[in-house]
């Protein structure tokens, strides 16, 4: 994906929050919200996407590459598909609720 990104490109970057037990022990105690988003996307393409979609400040983004796990069907062997994640720290006072955000 190119640096200069559209308005219309902004809705692919994120593909949906990631919840985990993890990423909920993050948001209750930091305030930090897992996203799964495009392997080929880097942080500002991210921050500018969840600030531009849900109208908050961002204030840190990291992301990790999750490797796919090796999968068995009988004797066939295959593996998952590679992905990436995004935990996002948004600035203070700043909430995200998905149940009443219209995207």
């Amino acid at each position: 994906m190119s640096q200069k990104i559209r308005h219309d490109q902004l809705r692919t970057i994120l593909i949906a929050p990631h919840v985990s037990e993890k990423s909920t022990l993050l948001s209750q105690n930091s305030g930090q919200i897992a996203f799964r988003v495009r392997a080929d996307s880097n942080k500002k393409q991210i921050k500018k996407a969840v600030e531009e979609m849900f109208k908050v400040k961002v204030s840190s983004v990291k992301t990790i590459s999750v490797k796919g796990k090796k999968k068995r069907m009988g004797m066939r062997q295959g593996r998952t598909k590679d992905w990436k994640k995004a935990y996002i720290k948004l600035e203070e006072g700043q909430n995200l609720d998905f149940m009443n955000t219209e995207v």
